[in-house]
């Protein structure tokens, strides 16, 4: 995970929402669910614990994307 950058934390349709527009994009995405990790652990977590990464060197044009995203 070195190579990558989290660059977003929300709920899990909204992470996957954007991880799946980055995609079509070619922007290659990472999630983490930290819900599901500690749902299964048997600890309480807060419904928007999901990360989203993406390749340090798409960063900028990740974030670029993810702010046309949120203009629409």
């Amino acid at each position: 995970m070195d190579d990558y950058i989290k660059i977003l934390t929300d709920s899990s349709i909204i992470v996957n929402r954007v991880a799946f527009e980055l995609q079509e994009n070619d922007i290659k995405t990472k999630i983490i669910d930290n819900v599901e990790s500690g749902r299964l652990a048997g600890f309480g977590v807060q419904n928007n614990d999901v990360e989203l990464y993406v390749l340090k060197s798409e960063a900028l044009k990740a974030k670029n994307f993810i702010e046309g995203l949120e203009n629409q």
